[in-house]
């Protein structure tokens, strides 16, 4: 954050507000506006979440947010309240960029079908008339397709600022009125394709933009989805009334039914139940909970219904704290300072510069207008940054794809950036070096029959370890054997009759360093020990992580006693037992350390980790919270994909720095082509084109970076 502006001290009491600002467009537009706002009297720090195109004001009482707005204003960018802006309207930006995208597609494949002719050599007559053609087509086009940067560059100048958007608005204005003219004097030269095809180039990168932002607050829309939707609270003649989550209050007694999830978090007052709370601790065992244990929202009752009395609600539960610790998390990391973003901060006055001085140049060299409007045009296309802004992403699609095609999914293009400079990697435990699946490890020491006994107990039971002992028992080909009085009591197990004798599937009297539970018939106890195996490649992924120099260890909040044991197995160092702030607070020490972590978890408690960490992964049986605040999502069983990614991110960034310097290059020799007057609008397009397409092929050299496919 900035440092407090003058006139607040650190003392003053200040308060936080979070505005929408969706013409940031690179790192001097953050730089701008965490300055600009620094500057105002009454704010104490202004902080930019690019990804969500959001502004984090603190600021004293006095200063109104209206004009804090005001204030982005004359900085040159529209802005609102966070909170009038819904997830809809940022659906609605990418749909308006999309549409926009596609008008210009379909001008720029008609009009350079017309081109083609005008370059064959068509006659007088013909080629007048595809200009007029290529008029009407791209007209409308131009004026539908570039409303994204037209509103940006006027806005910037209305209070006299600048922007990229503004010499892109003015080449391609300058360049459709030159072709306008050639057009009505009958002229050879109409530069209506240059105009569209740069249109075109720049729209589908915004619209790439857009998606990425999408999808990543959709993971936090996600998380608060965890939470029941709403919950029956009694009422004083002890009837119950639905309420929704929103209207829930401290003090309110919830009735909490068998499989549902909580809307608030709250105290148990009466029964006994068994919870599944992994999504906050990471625990793969569900615990018993009774009067006066704390239940969390977004945690699900499994057993008996319970009632509760409501202590925090809406923005004040657990699983809301956790919201807020993965965006600030997501805020802390922003860390746009590419070199093509560092270029884009003097872009503008450069290309403004070099185009005005092309146009004075010439016409003190005795040329007219038209000759050095032509050349100041020329220079303007062809300094557009496409193939330097092409420099990155290029070369980030290509090596996702490949990396798609051996298990691992890349959704966010940096991620790549941040993976390549990973040292240390921290893993959760259940689900992520196991496979988040406990089986019995000792079935076989049963007699068939009390196999066939266990396996009627425990597919009448939701219980994970239930879950996964009917599943090895069938696997196994046992047959349930018939039951009486089947029933379950929540915390501690299932009982029935079998021959007139009492059987039982139940938790085991004296606690166990692993997960076990005891079968019980007619007294007689035997005990069946679970492990969640290990992923089958999870040594051989820590050795290949560890020859590129990366250290690992273990972060969970499963039992100490299972992730050391876990640790030990491995030969790493290993911490159990950890709350979602903890894990993100370790992140935070490694990271005042100098260290870059990769974060590999899946559970939701792992959210704000995922999404505080320098770079994320998550498997793909992680919950929909650890997917969508991760970067990236490895699918099947093998663990391989976490080495592989680190692999190819560092290729990636080396396919990046020559695309970079193929791109300074192609400036060093157009830019000066252009000057001179060798260089038409349309020419300047195509070679502006022509850039980009290099870049793209440098970067087609990444797919073989990966590897074979079967080497995942």
């Amino acid at each position: 954050m900035n440092a407090p502006a003058p006139g607040l001290s650190a003392a003053d009491t200040c308060i936080d507000s979070r505005f929408t600002v969706p013409g940031m467009r690179c790192a001097g537009c953050i730089g701008k506006v965490e300055r600009g706002l620094a500057a105002v009297p009454g704010v104490a720090a202004a902080r930019v979440n690019f990804s969500a195109k959001r502004v984090a004001v603190s600021h004293a009482p006095a200063l109104t947010e209206d004009a804090i707005i005001d204030e982005l204003r004359k900085l040159g960018f529209e802005a609102e309240r966070a909170a009038d802006n819904p997830l809809g309207r940022d659906d609605a930006e990418t749909k308006r960029l999309l549409r926009a995208l596609a008008v210009a597609a379909f001008g720029m494949m008609n009009i350079m079908l017309l081109s083609v002719s005008i370059w064959a050599g068509a006659d007088a007559v013909t080629r007048e008339m595809f200009h007029w053609i290529s008029a009407l087509i791209a007209v409308p086009v131009i004026l539908y397709a570039g409303r994204p940067f037209f509103s940006s560059a006027l806005m910037a100048l209305r209070y006299r600022r600048t922007n990229m958007d503004v010499p892109i608005s003015i080449g391609v204005l300058l360049a459709t009125g030159l072709s306008l003219y050639e057009t009505i004097v009958g002229g050879e030269h109409a530069y209506f394709d240059g105009a569209v095809m740069l249109l075109f180039f720049l729209l589908a990168g915004r619209v790439l933009d857009a998606m990425m932002r999408s999808r990543a607050r959709s993971g936090i829309a996600s998380l608060l989805g965890r939470m029941g939707r709403g919950a029956h609270v009694v009422q004083p003649d002890g009837t119950t009334l639905y309420v929704e989550a929103e209207r829930l209050a401290p003090g309110m007694v919830m009735l909490v039914a068998a499989g549902e999830a909580l809307a608030a978090d709250g105290e148990v007052l009466e029964g006994r139940t068994t919870i599944d709370s992994s999504m906050l601790t990471g625990e793969s065992d569900p615990r018993p909970a009774g009067p006066g244990d704390t239940i969390h929202a977004g945690m699900v009752n499994l057993g008996n219904p319970v009632r509760l009395k409501v202590t925090a609600a809406a923005q004040d539960t657990a699983i809301a704290d956790i919201a807020r610790l993965m965006d600030e998390a997501g805020q802390s990391r922003s860390r746009y300072v590419r070199i093509a973003d560092k270029a884009s901060r003097i872009y503008a006055p450069v290309v403004h510069s070099l185009a005005f001085l092309s146009f004075c140049g010439w016409m003190l060299a005795g040329a007219g207008i038209y000759q050095s409007l032509t050349v100041a045009v020329a220079v303007l296309i062809i300094t557009c940054p496409c193939a330097l802004g092409l420099a990155v992403p290029a070369a980030q699609v290509v090596a996702a794809g490949a990396l798609m095609k051996r298990g691992l999914l890349i959704k966010d293009g940096s991620a790549l950036e941040r993976l390549a400079e990973v040292d240390e990697a921290l893993f959760d435990k259940t689900g992520t070096l196991t496979l988040g699946e406990p089986r019995p490890t000792d079935l076989f020491a049963l007699d068939p029959r009390a196999r066939a006994i266990a396996l009627a107990l425990a597919q009448g039971s939701r219980h994970p370890l239930s879950r996964g002992l009917a599943l090895a028992l069938r696997e196994a080909g046992t047959e349930p054997a018939a039951l009486d009085d089947l029933a379950e009591t929540a915390g501690s197990g299932m009982t029935a009759r079998f021959e007139g004798h009492d059987v039982a599937l139940i938790r085991p009297e004296i606690e166990t360093a692993g997960l076990a539970v005891d079968l019980m018939v007619d007294g007689t106890r035997a005990r069946i020990g679970f492990a969640d195996p290990l992923r089958p490649d999870v040594a051989e992924t820590i050795a290949a992580l560890g020859r590129q120099g990366i250290g690992c260890g273990i972060v969970s909040g499963d039992r100490v006693e299972t992730v050391a044991s876990v640790a030990a197995d491995l030969g790493l160092a290993g911490s159990g037992g950890m709350s979602p702030s903890q894990k993100l607070d370790l992140l935070g020490e490694r990271a005042a350390q100098g260290h870059k972590v990769l974060m590999v978890g899946d559970g939701l408690n792992d959210g704000p980790a995922l999404a505080g960490a320098h770079v994320s992964i998550a498997p793909g049986g992680a919950s929909d919270v650890s997917q969508q605040a991760a970067d990236a999502v490895f699918v099947g069983e093998r663990f391989m994909p976490v080495a592989l990614a680190v692999r190819v991110a560092r290729a990636t960034m080396g396919i990046v720095r020559q695309n970079f310097a193929m791109a300074a290059i192609y400036n060093t020799l157009a830019v000066p082509l252009a000057i001179l007057g060798f260089v038409t609008p349309l020419i300047a397009a195509i070679a502006m084109s022509a850039s980009s397409l290099l870049v793209v092929g440098n970067s087609l050299r990444l797919a073989r970076a990966a590897g074979p496919e079967s080497a995942s």
